[in-house]
């Protein structure tokens, strides 16, 4: 019988499992970025659809509502202050039936129906829909859009977030173009109303402009843009049911310190209570109430909108402020330049 000859197998020395580990590392760390950047390519390509989606809801709307926009916001009487009771419904309440949210809208149907007469009657009943988690109003680039808003907005709590806001014109501020009034100024001395209004019961019709109408053309005019959800729980920014600067609305958004899109400045939007935060693209003036605000999103180098004709454009944060202002206002009478 032969004895048995020595295994000539040996394992990996330490060295090439060093090299082995080495290789792996680089591999993973080349593998990364084309990872995050597919992945952001996929949340801007699902925000580039919800914008779509929202601006099909507009128009749909407003083929039925005697060819106009919604109210970007309903008022008793104006108010920029979050806290009043002055303050109802705003344009994504009334436009749930058209995102196949009918069933949350008919909830609150008979209160709505009330913000819209003319007798100066209210009925906050509309709020009791403010918690709703409503997929086509969240960018899945911003990861802080899941957690409601605990700040006391309206006299009550716990609003559901959104990151998609109409635009009420580039002029400082809503007062100016109040029921749908139009004003001059910035620093170009430009008329700055956009597509949508806010709207009291000084106007019976309490409804934004037609899309037919809007004096530059539906598509030079920016109709939805992005918001950013609050930092933390109390920050009132990105509350899809309620109208103010920053949580569901833009206005004056290329005017005084508020320039481009994703203002980096400090200070540059005015929305009452929430922090400055410029490092976290969420520049604000703490103190004052809530007029002002650009649109913002998690998005490399700009923001999606939808324009006034359906379609979706991305702009660049690198836009000039005038060619922002040109494409906000819906009737500066100006031809957009190529940006």
């Amino acid at each position: 019988m032969r004895p048995s000859l020595p295994s000539s197998r040996r394992g990996f020395t330490l060295i090439e499992l060093l090299v082995v580990i080495a290789i792996i590392a680089i591999l993973i760390g080349l593998l990364l970025p084309a990872v995050q950047k597919v992945r952001e390519a996929a949340a801007r390509m699902s925000c580039s659809n919800n914008l779509k989606q929202l601006g099909i809801a507009a128009h749909s709307f407003h083929d039925v509502n005697n060819n106009r926009l919604p109210p970007a916001i309903m008022m008793r009487n104006y108010s920029d202050f979050p806290y009043s009771d002055e303050i109802g419904p705003n344009w994504a309440v009334m436009i749930l039936p058209n995102i196949e949210q009918d069933n949350l809208y008919r909830q609150v149907q008979n209160a709505i129906t009330v913000w819209q007469g003319t007798t100066g009657t209210i009925d906050n009943s509309w709020k009791n829909i403010r918690g709703a988690v409503i997929k086509t109003f969240l960018c899945p680039s911003d990861g802080n859009n899941q957690n409601l808003c605990t700040r006391n907005l309206g006299n009550v709590t716990n609003w559901g977030r959104g990151n998609y806001a109409a635009n009420c014109g580039p002029h400082y501020n809503y007062r100016n173009r109040l029921n749908g009034g139009s004003s001059s100024g910035g620093p170009w001395g430009y008329a700055g109303a956009g597509p949508f209004t806010v709207t009291t019961f000084a106007n019976p019709s309490k409804f934004s402009m037609g899309i037919a109408q809007i004096p530059d053309g539906s598509s030079n005019t920016v109709m939805f843009g992005e918001v950013l959800s609050g930092a933390d729980a109390a920050d009132p920014r990105g509350v899809w049911a309620f109208g103010l600067a920053g949580s569901s609305t833009i206005v004056s958004h290329a005017d005084g310190d508020c320039r481009v899109p994703n203002d980096p400045g400090g200070c540059s939007d005015d929305i009452r209570d929430a922090p400055n935060l410029p490092a976290q693209n969420l520049g604000n003036w703490t103190s004052c109430n809530s007029n002002q605000a650009t649109a913002r999103s998690r998005h490399s180098g700009g923001v999606n909108t939808a324009m006034a004709d359906g379609s979706v454009r991305f702009i660049t944060n690198s836009v000039s402020q005038q060619t922002w202002w040109l494409l906000n206002a819906a009737n500066d009478g100006l031809p957009v330049p190529n940006f």
